[in-house]
């Protein structure tokens, strides 16, 4: 309504019209303080869209057509259903699903199964058109016999490495227990998992079954390519049922709940299974290719290593003494330097390679292979870099001799530039590495020097330097850092040489060494655990392993922690080998077992209490702290921060459900 201010050639309101006014005036003078309305049409969508018919009917017997049509309450859009979209008993033909305004309709390719009932599991696949609410967890079933098969199998799969729940990866049953059922014969049925790991296998009959996840590369519903991540347990499950009682909590607004229901269901059983995911180590050998992305070396890359080297002769160049050889950990990659400038020039090496490669029979059989590798940097292009750089030099030293400064009249050689990994504080358990950007053809260890000041004096003191064997051209520096201590690393000029000739200038490095009471001391006593080699990581806030230790004793004690919050986590190294390794089918051998701290760990100056942890306590889906689990959900949460972020921006509480918006003034 508008109100009118009343002229003096207006006619006298009438009594009725002078009762109106206080009203209106009230009226206006709240609106001072609310104001009404849905500026944007109030809050944003949350309610997902409902499924309101079936064709034929969820749950009906009898089915003879392999065409079902879904019906929904709005406008729907359906995510990747090739992907996302999971039939059981699963199909050899992928089925044709296609979204048409308020409906999905399905075509199953396969013939229909007698006596076999039939679950479309649409997951989170199925959201309304305008933001994106999904249905969640939405399954369509029917049977072609008189009965639908109604139990139950479900859990969760986490990756065995890192307990990151695997999101979209198949998990299916076998009722033949036969441990060849998992490479020999399709899955009985299927579900995928959810964006947290969940999943849940409907339509399945009472009955004993194996559990499998398998992130199936080739569709045929088994593992028969090492490169699918897979997950075994050779657990046979029974499947049961019970009926039981949940809680559902009716909130009033986004802090206060209105109200309790306790719900009867039917509970199916086993809901809890726990997998582990993990890729089997690829051992076939094969190599896969050539880099020379800069001139003065080149790569052999190969898909695993070998105790024996690869042989190379050199076709349009002579291979005597013309490498150094720099082969990474494991063997699978192979950098060849080359020593002389002239190779370092020539842009194509032909080269006859001869090594060992996997044959059918995963026997290591003599391979050779002609090869051409190509400078990634033709001469000509360096060639012309070099003459730009010269050029600018040329140009700086004639301004320079214009203004009667000091100037070069020879270009400085290229300088090598060690990398110093120190910092301006290390712990006094910590090693400072210095890393070669190209291979040392000497080191001029008179010309390194390493100080520690004592009082006001800066004294020289014992150290070590040596090459890394684990890291190609970075050597660690060894010495004795004690507590509240000052130190400084000075290297005088041409302390290094590269092969290429290039010698380092002269450099300093100032450190210092905290005092003890900056730090904290952390025991932890792990329980459940004797007899086993384990290996415990303390983790920094991205989840990153800061310190290390081995124990057979179920203790540890990680020194020198500076305040702050602090992870962990732990594996069992069943092999001894300091590493965790994954597992293997066809040998029965899971990968090695790994467990998170399932709280953080806050650390002050001079703290020593005792962590006591349990790694079995919690399921394993439930352990990894929620700031290191790196997959997050879920597309509905982020509907609702958006609702709560705007009822914060308005001064208002969010009521679900609520249609208009209040705005406070």
């Amino acid at each position: 309504m508008r109100i009118m201010k009343q002229s003096k050639f207006d006619k006298p309101a009438s009594r009725k019209s002078l009762h109106f006014l206080p009203f209106c005036a009230l009226a206006l003078l709240l609106s001072a303080c609310a104001k009404m309305g849905q500026p944007d049409g109030g809050w944003y969508d949350e309610t997902p869209p409902q499924v309101i018919a079936e064709s034929p009917a969820d749950g009906a017997t009898g089915v003879n057509s392999k065409k079902a049509t879904l019906y929904f309450s709005e406008y729907i859009k359906i995510d990747n259903p090739t992907e996302n979209v999971v039939v059981s008993p699963p199909q050899k033909e992928a089925p044709e699903i296609k979204n048409e305004g308020k409906k999905i309709s399905v075509k199953l390719i396969d013939d229909l199964k007698p006596n076999t009932t039939y679950t479309i599991d649409f997951s989170n696949a199925i959201s309304d058109n305008n933001e994106g609410n999904p249905l969640g967890n939405y399954t369509y079933t029917f049977s072609t016999g008189d009965h639908i098969d109604t139990m139950e199998v479900a859990g969760c799969v986490v990756e065995a490495d890192n307990l990151e729940p695997v999101k979209g990866i198949l998990v299916g049953l076998y009722d033949n227990l036969a441990d060849s059922a998992f490479t020999t014969l399709p899955m009985l049925r299927v579900a995928r998992t959810d964006d947290t790991g969940h999943f849940d296998i409907k339509g399945v009959r009472n009955g004993n079954y194996h559990v499998f996840a398998l992130q199936d590369a080739d569709n045929n519903y088994m593992f028969n390519a090492k490169s699918e991540m897979i997950a075994f347990d050779k657990t046979v499950y029974a499947t049961t049922c019970r009926p039981d009682i949940r809680q559902d909590t009716i909130w009033r607004d986004s802090l206060h709940i209105q109200d309790i229901k306790r719900i009867p269901y039917t509970h199916f059983l086993p809901d809890n299974i726990v997998l582990r995911a993990f890729n089997e180590e690829l051992t076939d050998r094969y190599f896969q290719k050539t880099d020379r992305t800069e001139a003065d070396h080149f790569s052999l890359i190969f898909t695993y290593g070998d105790s024996e080297m690869p042989r190379i002769k050199g076709l349009n160049f002579n291979t005597d003494n013309a490498f150094i050889v720099e082969p990474s950990v494991n063997t699978d990659t192979i950098t060849y330097w080359l020593r002389d400038s002239a190779l370092v020039d020539q842009d194509t090496l032909n080269i006859q390679l001869q090594y060992r490669m996997t044959d059918s029979t995963g026997t290591l059989v003599p391979q050779t292979d002609t090869l051409q590798i190509l400078s990634k940097q033709p001469y000509e292009r360096r060639l012309k870099k070099q003459q730009e750089q010269f050029d600018k030099w040329k140009k700086a030293q004639e301004k320079r001799k214009k203004k009667g400064e000091s100037y070069q009249t020879v270009m400085p050689a290229e300088v090598l530039k060690p990398d110093y990994n120190i910092g301006s504080t290390i712990n006094p358990d910590q090693t400072p590495t210095i890393y070669m950007p190209k291979p040392l053809a000497r080191m001029d260890t008179a010309k390194i020097h390493l100080y520690e000041k004592i009082d006001t004096t800066w004294t020289p003191i014992p150290f070590q330097i040596g090459e890394d064997p684990s890291r190609p051209r970075t050597y660690r520096l060894i010495g004795e850092w004690r507590p509240g201590r000052q130190y400084s690393l000075e290297t005088d000029s041409m302390a290094f040489t590269d092969i290429y000739g290039h010698v380092s200038a002269a450099d300093k490095q100032g450190f210092r060494v905290p005092n003890e009471d900056e730090y904290n001391t952390l025991p932890v006593n792990i329980t459940g655990f004797d007899g086993k080699h384990i290996v415990v990581r303390l983790l920094d806030q991205s989840g990153k392993t800061i310190k290390e230790q081995a124990s057979d004793n179920s203790q540890v004690v990680f020194q020198w922690i500076k305040p702050g919050t602090y992870y962990m986590s732990m594996f069992v190294d069943d092999n001894r080998n300091g590493r965790w390794d994954t597992g293997d089918y066809k040998a029965n051998r899971q990968p090695e077992a790994l467990y998170y701290y399932d709280d953080k760990i806050e650390r002050k100056a001079k703290w020593d209490d005792v962590v006591t942890w349990n790694p079995t306590a919690k399921p394993l889906n439930q352990q990894k702290p929620s700031r290191l689990v790196k997959t997050k959900s879920s597309a509905q949460k982020k509907i609702k921060n958006r609702n709560a972020e705007r009822a914060k921006s308005l001064g208002i509480p969010y009521i679900p459900g609520q249609t208009g918006v209040t705005e406070k003034k």
